[in-house]
């Protein structure tokens, strides 16, 4: 085998060469490292755009969610009502026909009769609904939960005082909800 030779006769020229080699090495290596910086930061600038873009879309479909829930919201409240309308228009024809009958009778009793099977046909329909008026109010302790206060006047005795004594104007749950108070009178 052949040796070879290590050293270099000229020992100026070496290091001059030595140092233009690390030049051309660290030029490389800033060109390298600018270019992976530059490609980072490529690459970070296009995740940051997938991003918003990405956000973007999700705002825009939830902003339809929106706007679609509201949409049927409305329709609902619109129609919601639908069903009670059609079943109480029964009613409304019974009103229009006694009408028509009453005109011409004479005995209040048959009219008083006609308009008791309107009223209790048309309880009928709400009860089915839900609707229930709060029954047996007088000689109770009076609740502000589910009743109004007109006024107070005298107990007749001194049992009735903070109870109810008479109601002016039923009051009426559907389902668990008071929808409309009793107004009631009560005992001081």
């Amino acid at each position: 085998m052949e040796e070879k030779q290590i050293f270099n006769e000229d020992p100026i020229a070496t290091n001059e060469q030595v140092m233009h080699e690390d030049q051309v090495v660290n030029e490389e290596q800033r060109e390298y490292s600018a270019k992976s910086d530059s490609s980072q930061e490529e690459k970070l600038n296009k995740e940051v755009a997938e991003l918003k873009d990405k956000y973007l879309r999700l705002y825009s479909e939830f902003e339809n969610y929106r706007r679609r829930t509201a949409k049927e919201r409305l329709d609902l409240i619109k129609t919601a009502s639908e069903d009670l309308m059609t079943e109480i228009l029964p009613v409304v024809d019974d009103f229009e026909r006694a009408f028509k009958a009453h005109q011409n009778e004479t005995d209040a009793s048959k009219v008083r009769n006609g308009n008791q099977l309107v009223f209790h046909k048309l309880l009928r329909i709400l009860e089915q609904k839900g609707l229930k008026p709060m029954e047996s109010l007088s000689g109770k302790p009076f609740d502000a939960e589910t009743q109004e206060a007109i006024t107070q006047i005298a107990s007749p005795n001194e049992e009735m005082k903070g109870k109810v004594i008479d109601v002016i104007e039923n009051g009426y749950t559907l389902g668990d909800k008071v929808i409309r108070f009793a107004k009631v009178v009560i005992g001081a």
